[in-house]
Parts: structure tokens; C-alpha cells; sequence
């Protein structure tokens, strides 16, 4: 079957707006000048990506994805801004919708409140006034609805309107809701490459605040474009949480629309965050959507996972058993390997239809073509060094083979059999660095396995903040991707109830991770086991080779003793020369092999990650032992937050490993 590279992602800058009500004095004071600000920000924002340099054979850039939680004030205006610009408008809201509503409308009377709650209408004017301007935006938007505390949000909220005098109850209520709008923030902050704030500047106290959400946000790397509602035209963009010790503009004054621009840029392009220049060869984006399908791996190139058959499978296994791979191709995982997740993702209770088969056009497949060409690429990196180890110990031995059957004149056809030995190990080499066989696999395995864990991230709504996606020294177009990739589906169109949290934890994430945990246990087994032999394997080598010379000499002092004949040592001596050869030869190449394989390094990383692992798994099960009145979305996003960064982790760690064995002549 012939398999076609999945479409790069459709790139896509995102956007996150925090700021102030309409209420709070500075807003009101300078309504007229912060609306003129924000649409001018906005505006200059789609010049930069209008500009911003096409990616060759790549989709037209989507439209921008505006993000706010559609508070009165500062984002309900800029959301009506981002919608006549032709933005996308997507919205995490602190509770389920109708709650949302309810909350933010503001209403004065008990009854109110109730009506709202109905989804009936109000007869007071301005509340109903307020509901209609946040259900008309909520019509036009994507929402992602942290909805699972909705039932003692509502109760604290209609008792809160029966006894307005109610101090105690009036700050449990607000310590709950500011609770929920600091959970929806982060989500916004998460999905945002850069965050606009409208602040004061006075606090970053208040949790669920604007400055507060600003803190989160420049804590996770967004740089923060910063307006102060009394000086609405002197905005700022600040790139650090200590920017707010000084708040002094980091960039001149008349340059901030370029620097503005220049983030819109570094964000839409592959490349923009890699701190070194691509090296020559190196065709960035291109590398995975121009590398060709093969359906099974090469047995040529089964060097490495052969040395891990031979050394490391229990004895159950035969080690020459076939180990030829088949790679399954992207048009065939959502019906394969990812069925049953879909299906689970099918069945989530109140989740979005589409977004089992999102998640397999946006991720599955292209997962499924970076794992088979990745692991095409580590056979022929990975098994052309094993190959030019062994070939490097056989042109040794080979040139010095024919001492104890020919003479010298019969050495040619052997001088010639070394020379195509290392010739092999010249071609090796040559088109192992010609053709990137390291770069290529890096590069391809980190969309991999970053693409591998991701649907667990889309369907809780989190994702890793842009700002601490791992970099690599020449390249970022591999998290580009990967970010890419998720940011086609965004936050899901579902709202997080606790039938929903307890489906996702119990089936997708609890599975991922235990599944995760054993294979990383097995390798570490395996690893260890093969560390091992070849250890014992090269010792014995080298014992032999002192064997062999002590026996040598035992011998030269016998016939110097006159206990044997000097015949016997003339003729036995050229065996004991080649044996003194091919046993440390042999020796060195399986120690080489051991060291770039670094299989102990490896078996310590899979280790760590799996107890990491472990422990994630058993918060699970305590997490889905609890009451789904206990279930709350902070718990649940907070597990998927620590897989992710394992996951992160483990990448960094054998990127360390192998990041500096480039292909190379073994010497």
C-alpha cells in the first residue's frame, strides 16, 4: 500500500484577551480610547499575519483564534472586534453555559437569578440586556465549559441572591467562582501565543483576576501585551513575570508595533524559535512531509534491534526470529491501533460529535507517518553504526587472516577483502551524514511522540503553553508541528461535566498512561539485560585474548626449556598472532557497540519514566475512587499536565543521550 504524507497543519496564530469589567473606573473613564486601542492592537496583529513569509506546499494560514471568557467589559469587546475582523472565537467559560450567563448577567433580584437559570426571560431591563450580549457572543463561539462544580455553584449563587447581606456566604461565593475563572485562564493562557491584558496594574492578588492571569501567563513564556486603561495608547508587551517588578516597557517606545509584528511572525513560522540556523541539507518543515512511505522496515538495517534480540529477549524468544516491522499507514490507524480510542472519545458523555474525528484527521494520522518514518530512520542510523562496528573488527582480522594458510603471497585477495570492508564503513558513513539519517530520525520521532499522547490534552482542553515547548539547538519545527497539529482542533466543544471527567480519566488517560508505564518498564528490563551481555560478552573476549597470549609464552618458555619442540612454536605462532588479533578486535567492537547504544543510560531513562508513570497511574485510580461530587477539572487537568511533562522528559533525556553520536567513522 502506497500512503500519502498527511497535509502540514493549517497554521494559526492564537490570541488570549484578559482585562477588566465594564464596571471598574478606569474602564468606564475611557471606554471610547480602549475600544479605538484594542481595534488598532487587532488590526496590526492581522497585518503581521497577513505578512508573515508563506510556508512552501503548506495550507493558507487560518484565521486567527481569538480566546476570552467572555466577561462583561474588556472581552466582550474585544470579542466583537476579533468577529468583525473575521477571527474564530473560542471561549472557556468558568462554568456551563447557562450558569455563565447567569453569573455574568448580573442580576439584582432572587427571582432573576432563578429566571436565568430556567433560561427564562427577566424583566429587569439591564440584566436582561447583559444575558442577550453574552448569548448572542456564545452563538458565535467555539465554548469549552467547565461545567462539573455547576450544581454548588448554582446553590451558592441563588442563596447568595436571596441574602445579599450574607457576608460569609458572599465570600464563599466569590472564593468559588474565582476559582473556576482562574482554572478558565489558564486554559486561555494554554492556548495563546500571545495574551492582551487590560490592567490597572494595582494587584496580582486576586485569583482569577486579570493580573493574576497575567502572572500565569508570562510564568508559562506568553509575552503579555499590556494596556493600562488610563493610558490606554501607551501599551506595552512584557515577556518575563519580573517585567511586573518595573513594568518598563522592554521594547522603544516606536517599536512596538515591529516588535508586536515580530512575535506574530516568530509564532507562524516553523523555524522562528530555533536559536541557530538550520544546517546545510537540512530541509526543515519539508523533512517529514517529503520523505517516502514504506510499508515494512528494511531487514538490512536491523543492526541495532537485532543486537537487542540477541542480548536482551528472554530465553522464551528466539533471537533470530524474524524482526521485520510493518508500519501502519496513516489512512488505516483510525480504524486500527486507534480504534478503541476513538470509540471511547465517541462515547464521552456530553462531548462533542465531531471531535472523534478531528482528533484522527489532526493527530492519529499524522502520528501514524512520523512513527513509521521515524522508525525507519533510527534503523538505518542506529543499525548502520552496529554494522560498521562489526565491519570495522572484521577488516582487521580479515587483513591478517591468511597468516596461518597462505603466504605473503597469497595476502592480496585478503588485503582486498579488508579494503571492501572498510569501504563499507566509508559508505555507511558517507550517506548516513549525506542523507541527515540522525537529524531525520530526531526530528521525526520528537512530532512522534509528542503527537502520541496529544488527544489525551484535546479532550481535557489542555495543552502545553507555546512558551515551554522543548527547543532544539537548530530546529523547533518539530513542536511547531506538534503545536500545529493540536491547534486545528483547539479547545473541544464540550462541556466538563462529571460523567465526562470520569469517562475521560478511566478510559483514555488511565490507559495511555498504564500502557505507557509497562512498556517503559519492559524496556528497561531489556535494556538492562542487554547492558549486561554484551559487558559479559566483551570480558570474555578480552580474557580469551589474555589466554591466548599467556599461552604463547607459557609455550615460548617451554621450548626455551627445551620441552617442546621449537617446530611447534614457529608453526603455532601464527595462530596465536591472529587469535591475539581477533579476540580484542571483537572485543572493542561489542564495547563500542555498548557505548553508543548507551543501552544502561536508556534502561535508567525508561525506568524513571515509568515509576513517574506509576505514580500518575495510582492518582488516577485514587482520583476515580472519589465521589463524582468530589471529581473536579483542576484534579483531572493537573494528571494530564504531569503525563505531558514525563512525556516531555523522556524525550529531553535520550535527545541528551544520542543528540551528540552523529553517524560517524567508529575509531
Amino acid at each position: 500500500m502506497t500512503s500519502e504524507a498527511p497535509p502540514t497543519p493549517t497554521r494559526r496564530l492564537c490570541i488570549g484577551v484578559t482585562g477588566h469589567r465594564a464596571s471598574h473606573p478606569g474602564v468606564a473613564a475611557n471606554h471610547a480610547r480602549i475600544e479605538a486601542c484594542f481595534g488598532a492592537i487587532l488590526a496590526r496583529i492581522s497585518d503581521g499575519v497577513a505578512t508573515a513569509p508563506a510556508i512552501p506546499g503548506a495550507p493558507p494560514t487560518a484565521p486567527t483564534r481569538l480566546h476570552c471568557l467572555l466577561a462583561d467589559g474588556t472581552d466582550q469587546l474585544a470579542a466583537r472586534l476579533a468577529l468583525d475582523h473575521g477571527w474564530e472565537l473560542s471561549c472557556p467559560l468558568p462554568f456551563g453555559r447557562q450558569l455563565n450567563t447567569a453569573i455574568n448577567s448580573a442580576p439584582v433580584s432572587y427571582a432573576a437569578a432563578r429566571a436565568l437559570l430556567a433560561g427564562g426571560l427577566v424583566a429587569d431591563g439591564p440584566t436582561a440586556g447583559r444575558a442577550a450580549a453574552i448569548e448572542a457572543l456564545c452563538d458565535k463561539a467555539r465554548l469549552f465549559e467547565l461545567a462539573e462544580r455547576d450544581t454548588h455553584i448554582a446553590a451558592l449563587f441563588l442563596a447568595r441572591c436571596e441574602s445579599p447581606d450574607a457576608a460569609e456566604l458572599a465570600r464563599l461565593f466569590n472564593a468559588e467562582t474565582s476559582q473556576r475563572v482562574a482554572l478558565a485562564g489558564i486554559a486561555l493562557v494554554e492556548q495563546s501565543d500571545i495574551v492582551i491584558a487590560l490592567w490597572d496594574g494595582i494587584t496580582t492578588a486576586h485569583v482569577g483576576g486579570t493580573g493574576h492571569t497575567m502572572v500565569a501567563a508570562l510564568d508559562r513564556g506568553a509575552p503579555v501585551l499590556w494596556i493600562d486603561p488610563a493610558e490606554p495608547e501607551a501599551w506595552r508587551i512584557l515577556h518575563a513575570p519580573e517585567s511586573l517588578a518595573t513594568l518598563t516597557n522592554e521594547e522603544a517606545a516606536d517599536g512596538r508595533d515591529a516588535a508586536l509584528v515580530a512575535l506574530v511572525h516568530t509564532a507562524l513560522d516553523p523555524d522562528g524559535e530555533a536559536p541557530q540556523p538550520r544546517p546545510a541539507g537540512d530541509r526543515g518543515l519539508a523533512t517529514l512531509t517529503q520523505e517516502r512511505w514504506h510499508a515494512r522496515s528494511n531487514p538490512l538495517a536491523h543492526g541495532y534491534r537485532r543486537v537487542e534480540a540477541l542480548f536482551g529477549d528472554d530465553a522464551k524468544l528466539s533471537p533470530f526470529r524474524s524482526i521485520r516491522q510493518r508500519y501502519e499507514p496513516p489512512e488505516a490507524i483510525g480504524s486500527g491501533s486507534g480504534a478503541a480510542l476513538l470509540a471511547e472519545v465517541s462515547a464521552l458523555p456530553q462531548g462533542d460529535p465531531m471531535l472523534a474525528g478531528a482528533i484522527d484527521r489532526a493527530v492519529l494520522r499524522r502520528f501514524a507517518w512520523a512513527d513509521g518514518v521515524s522508525s525507519r530512520l533510527s534503523d538505518a542510523y542506529r543499525g548502520g553504526m552496529m554494522v560498521s562496528f562489526l565491519l570495522s573488527s572484521l577488516a582487521v582480522v580479515g587483513g591478517i587472516i591468511y597468516l596461518p594458510f597462505f603466504s605473503t603471497e597469497g595476502k592480496w585477495p585478503f588485503a582486498l577483502l579488508e579494503l571492501l570492508l572498510v569501504a563499507g564503513i566509508l559508505i555507511i558513513t558517507f550517506v548516513g551524514q549525506r542523507r541527515r539519517w540522525h537529524g531525520r530520525w530526531f526530528e521525526t520521532r520528537r512530532v512522534a511522540e509528542y503527537l502520541r499522547h496529544s488527544p489525551l490534552l484535546i479532550l481535557l482542553g489542555v495543552t502545553r503553553p507555546p512558551g515551554r515547548w522543548p527547543r532544539g539547538t537548530t530546529t523547533s519545527w518539530p513542536e511547531w508541528y506538534a503545536r500545529q497539529a493540536i491547534r486545528e482542533i483547539g479547545l473541544p466543544r464540550v462541556a466538563m461535566t462529571p460523567a465526562y471527567l470520569r469517562q475521560a480519566l478511566e478510559g483514555p488517560l488511565a490507559e495511555h498512561v498504564a500502557s505507557q508505564r509497562d512498556y517503559h518498564f519492559d524496556k528497561a528490563h531489556r535494556l538492562k539485560r542487554v547492558h549486561h551481555r554484551l559487558d559479559l560478552l566483551s570480558g570474555v573476549l578480552f580474557l580469551l585474548a589474555v589466554i591466548s597470549v599467556v599461552a604463547y609464552l607459557a609455550l615460548k618458555l617451554a621450548t626455551s626449556l627445551g620441552h617442546i619442540e621449537s617446530g611447534l612454536l614457529a608453526h603455532a605462532s601464527k595462530y596465536f598472532t591472529l587469535f591475539g588479533v581477533i579476540f580484542p578486535s571483537f572485543a572493542s567492537a561489542i564495547a563500542g557497540i555498548r557505548f553508543f547504544g548507551d543501552f544502561e543510560r536508556f534502561a535508567a531513562i525508561s525506568e524513571v519514566a515509568a515509576e513517574k508513570l506509576d505514580a500518575v497511574h495510582r492518582r488516577i485510580k485514587l482520583l476515580l475512587s472519589a465521589p463524582d461530587s468530589a471529581l473536579d477539572y483542576a484534579c483531572v487537568a493537573e494528571l494530564v499536565h504531569a503525563t505531558d511533562a514525563i512525556v516531555v522528559a523522556e524525550i529531553e533525556s535520550w535527545q541528551s543521550v544520542f543528540g551528540g553520536k552523529q553517524i560517524s567513522i567508529p575509531a
